[in-house]
């Protein structure tokens, strides 16, 4: 169950769930298969560090689970928050791909704030064990992360706000965050650029989620982008966010920031035509037949997620080659 909790979000009846470790069970309250998308970016930023020679293992091991402990938090407090204010009750989205645990009865409001407390906890200590070695430039980044967790739920998603936190957090403080505190306290705006780009994957995740979702939300006035935008200029605004991660690695590239290994993205283009071709025509109304229609309810953000990773794998990859070969003096 572990491995699979981490690969896909698991539906999961109440007498299953009760059979379950509690490993398991956290891993699948926390929707954990999409913390690939966080570890990705710590990993960016510590080869970053790498590259910059300057890396230190015990600060960047605390930076990626602090960071995947705070993702966690936030999908434990959203699910908490989006049953207690309604929004989950009922034939909603959420509750249609994956255990919603409040709403199903899995865990009770005691035990997923237990829960969020402990995971939290560990994401907090993470924070101070690196504010201790790194100085206050971290506290400040941790107090801007946590004012994202605690507020992404509610107000942002709710004011078209989400997108916008997304960029930010996936960006500038996680991969910009994990090269400042593993390099020790040392800063680089084109880390900050490079996290930007790596940022513009998950918030294309999230606009698909939000696609999808787009019509429930609008009976329960949950205003995220695509609701405000309309689901049309929301598809083509995801295929604008892909190609703006092609134009910024090759801006790199030809400006000398970042060296030519960097184009190994390029293998992820059959990808993102196959996945810019779904995005271009409009969400289905009803579950589609074969293996495009396996994750239904999740359609759009399927394919996102799916196309993203192959991307931001590619990414992390061409950051290593770019390592090896700056080691080794070939550049």
């Amino acid at each position: 169950m572990w491995g699979k909790a981490l690969k896909t979000i698991p539906r999961i009846s109440k007498e299953e769930w009760n059979n379950l470790d509690i490993i398991s069970q956290w891993l699948i309250a926390t929707r954990s298969a999409v913390f690939i998308m966080t570890a990705l970016a710590a990993a960016i930023g510590g080869f970053m560090a790498l590259i910059a020679g300057n890396f230190n293992l015990a600060n960047f091991l605390a930076a990626l689970i602090g960071l995947v402990f705070a993702h966690a938090s936030n999908n434990l407090l959203n699910d908490l928050v989006d049953s207690k204010k309604g929004i989950d009750k009922g034939n909603y989205y959420r509750s249609l791909y994956g255990p919603q645990t409040v709403e199903h009865g899995l865990l009770t409001q005691a035990r997923i704030i237990r829960f969020i407390g402990v995971t939290l906890l560990v994401a907090l200590a993470c924070g101070v064990f690196l504010i201790a070695r790194t100085g206050s430039g971290t506290l400040y980044l941790m107090l801007a992360g946590l004012f994202f967790l605690l507020f992404y739920t509610w107000p942002l998603k709710y004011i078209g706000l989400g997108e916008l936190t997304v960029i930010v957090v996936w960006g500038p403080l996680m991969v910009g965050g994990s090269y400042y505190v593993t390099t020790g306290g040392e800063w680089n705006w084109p880390v900050a650029l490079i996290g930007l780009i790596y940022a513009l994957g998950p918030t294309s995740v999230l606009f698909g989620k939000h696609i999808d979702k787009s019509e429930a939300d609008k009976i329960k006035k949950v205003f995220t982008l695509p609701v405000i935008l309309g689901e049309k200029a929301s598809r083509y605004t995801t295929i604008i966010l892909w190609v703006s991660q092609y134009a910024l690695v090759g801006w790199l590239i030809f400006s000398g920031s970042v060296g030519f290994s960097l184009a190994v993205v390029l293998l992820a283009l059959p990808k993102f035509i196959h996945t810019a071709g779904v995005f271009l025509n409009p969400r289905p109304k009803e579950k589609p037949e074969g293996k495009i229609g396996e994750s239904w309810p999740l359609y759009l953000v399927h394919q996102a997620f799916i196309y993203n990773k192959q991307f931001g794998s590619l990414f992390l990859l061409g950051l290593i080659i770019d390592l090896v070969l700056v080691k080794s003096g070939l550049l």
